[in-house]
């Protein structure tokens, strides 16, 4: 059976005068219905851009270049904007980071959710409104009867978040892309809306990409987590594994970098350097120049994605490791 959402060797480039510059590149994944991944990686990884690519926001002149992006079988990445209108909403929802680019600011949110429901689903103005007032209730918002009247600014940031979680709702997606969702709220606001996202994927099987940097929150919410550098899957797998037993060097540097409770170190450790710009890609692994266990061969060839053990990471070091034990 297929996946509900499958990315294949997706390619996405954004052409300038001086040439194609190739921002994601050979990236592949599949969720689950019922699933949530994480996807997290420095900024300008490719995280943002791979969630805009699936729900079709590219911004101009930034194209898919190669690959597919199939949703529960049905290829989704050379639709056209019309074809666009029946998919992004109805079975595809959006989380953004800042709420308030995903709110009209001139009507009030019973407006736009009604607008969305009426738009998508077979329901009455009247019904739309009660369906509303019921995700309102769902997603935690207080007295929803008389809020559902009201407009964005009188909702605090992590209602308003709340509301744009319910417009993602609203049709019933089978997919939710969240970009950042939880960033720009406090800590317990950010535990509810992790808690709202797992209570969706289990009680409706709705599969989730969950974007963000934030590993505490990849370790609360996620079944597995595919880790991005410089447009790039380096490593994809179960996250505790990935968390507690990283394969790749870039993924043990961003672990190493946590701080662990209890334990006392005179600086935290760095990842030095930094990650190179689309128009100076290095030779080989993208990430050679910052490891410090790179060899010649890191640096001439690019490696694929190996297994190692439940997860697998594009490094060369584990088939150097592999070829060891098989001699």
């Amino acid at each position: 059976m297929a996946a509900l959402l499958e990315v294949d060797r997706l390619r996405v480039e954004f052409p300038t005068r001086h040439g194609k510059l190739l921002a994601l590149d050979d990236v592949s994944f599949h969720i689950e219905a019922g699933e949530i991944l994480g996807v997290v990686g420095e900024s300008g990884a490719g995280k943002s851009l791979t969630g805009a690519a699936i729900i079709g926001l590219l911004e101009p002149p930034g194209r898919v270049a190669g690959g597919e992006i199939r949703l529960e079988g049905e290829r989704i990445d050379n639709l056209t904007e019309a074809q666009w209108r029946h998919v992004r909403g109805r079975r595809i929802g959006a989380i953004f980071q800042d709420p308030l680019t995903s709110l009209n600011p001139l009507y009030t949110v019973g407006q736009q959710l009604v607008e969305t429901i009426v738009t998508h689903l077979p329901l009455s103005a009247a019904e739309a409104r009660v369906r509303a007032v019921d995700l309102l209730r769902k997603t935690g918002i207080p007295a929803p009867e008389a809020r559902v009247d009201q407009y964005p600014h009188q909702f605090s940031g992590g209602m308003r978040q709340r509301v744009v979680i319910a417009l993602a709702l609203a049709a019933e997606p089978r997919l939710i892309v969240a970009d950042e969702p939880t960033t720009a709220l406090d800590v317990s606001i950010q535990a509810q809306i992790i808690a709202l996202l797992r209570q969706l994927a289990k009680e409706q099987g709705t599969a989730v990409m969950l974007v963000t940097h934030d590993m505490g929150v990849i370790a609360e919410t996620c079944d597995r987590v595919a880790v991005m550098y410089a447009g790039r899957v380096v490593e994809i797998g179960p996250v505790q594994q990935v968390l507690h037993a990283p394969a790749h060097p870039y993924t043990q540097g961003l672990m190493g970098a946590i701080p662990v409770m209890g334990e006392s170190r005179d600086r935290l450790l760095q990842i030095d350097g930094s990650m190179p710009r689309l128009n100076a890609m290095p030779e080989g692994c993208a990430f050679h120049p910052r490891c410090d266990r790179a060899t010649e061969h890191c640096r001439q060839a690019r490696p694929t994605l190996l297994r190692a053990g439940p997860t697998s990471a594009a490094c060369w070091l584990l088939r150097d490791a592999q070829a060891e034990v098989a001699a």
